[in-house]
């Protein structure tokens, strides 16, 4: 066993989620997290440049993520 640490690798079970489509439900969530992290970081970058149109416009995109992640709860709640 020359080069073998004895680690056990887990193996992939067939029937894992892999290979699904993610919900769209699923994908707004995470969409709207992320537009939320980067408006806010429009708005910190408007905010040290003393520049209000990024400063705004963070703001506004902060906003949308927010909508968009309720509307994947939302969706995810009625499919229920």
């Amino acid at each position: 066993m020359t080069g073998m640490t004895g680690a056990s690798v887990p193996s992939v079970k067939p029937n894992s989620d892999r290979g699904k489509p993610v919900k769209a439900s699923t994908k707004d969530q995470a969409e709207g997290n992320f537009n939320k992290a980067a408006g806010k970081l429009k708005e910190i970058a408007g905010k040290l440049s003393m520049n209000p149109q990024p400063e705004a416009e963070g703001q506004d995109e902060k906003r949308a993520g927010k909508v968009q992640e309720k509307l994947g709860k939302i969706e995810k709640v009625l499919r229920k």
